[in-house]
């Protein structure tokens, strides 16, 4: 899969993206399926459905809208690339088979590779971050429109990308955030052609109201993928808590009540 190109629309990489999730969420047996639904344990992996094509073409698209940041995103970008490229050969080796993500994950899991440096499994999960983050940002900018654009980048990778970075990549990412471009220069480069601030907001919004859900369902996979392999338990301990983090950063009100329930 090539990187799109948006030659006759640029800056429409939003309503792409809205686009292919909507798409995943209208057809039957393209949408996650979350584990709740078929009682979890080892039903799990046979009910969780990560399309994979259609994951990597918003992987592609967002993508595009990191790249949007400048020089600052370059290795952040440079690394969803080299993810999304290692994905799509796993999934032109055997496109049945791969056809869903999890079963990547599933293969790797019984081979003893998904931990490796350059297995699919963390690949799959470092875009899963990249798209954390994304959602971080455009939440930041919608939320706020006032705030400065560095401020923003910086909040977004502090709460999804910075735990996972070792010092010396968070290091170069403070040298990097001088390179933000301003606000206004970031939201024009989002929008088409035909676009005003207000439709790209509402865009934005639409986006990241598909995007939220998605990611938990995911997220929710992944945990359930995880507490039913036999990993390390300081590993599944450090996963977990960075899924439950992203999952509950946005809605501080859902965790304490979760965590009640749990507790009682």
């Amino acid at each position: 899969m090539k990187r799109k190109l948006m030659d006759q629309n640029m800056g429409s990489e939003i309503r792409c993206a809205i686009e292919e999730l909507s798409v995943m969420v209208k057809v039957k047996g393209g949408i996650l399926v979350p584990a709740a639904e078929h009682g979890g344990g080892d039903h799990v992996h046979e009910a969780a459905h990560i399309p994979t094509r259609p994951f990597l073409s918003l992987c592609t698209l967002i993508l595009q809208v990191l790249d949007k940041i400048g020089p600052t995103m370059a290795v952040l970008s440079q690394d969803v690339h080299q993810n999304i490229r290692r994905l799509e050969t796993k999934h032109e080796s055997d496109p049945l088979t791969y056809s869903n993500m999890v079963e990547m994950l599933k293969n790797e899991a019984t081979e003893g590779i998904a931990r490796n440096d350059t297995s699919c499994s963390r690949a799959f999960v470092w875009l899963t971050r990249s798209l954390d983050f994304t959602v971080a940002l455009l939440q930041n900018l919608v939320r706020d429109p006032g705030k400065n654009m560095k401020q923003a980048v910086e909040e977004s990778y502090t709460i999804t990308l910075k735990p996972w970075h070792r010092w010396i990549s968070s290091a170069a990412s403070k040298v990097a955030l001088m390179l933000v471009p301003d606000n206004e220069t970031f939201i024009s480069s989002l929008m088409a052609k035909d676009e005003n601030y207000d439709d790209l907001k509402l865009e934005i919004e639409t986006l990241v109201s598909l995007l939220v859900p998605y990611l938990e369902q995911i997220h929710s996979i992944l945990v359930n993928y995880l507490t039913t392999q036999r990993l390390p338990n300081a590993a599944a301990f450090f996963f977990l808590l960075w899924l439950t983090c992203v999952f509950y950063m946005f809605d501080y009100t859902l965790f304490c009540r979760d965590f009640i329930t749990w507790i009682g």
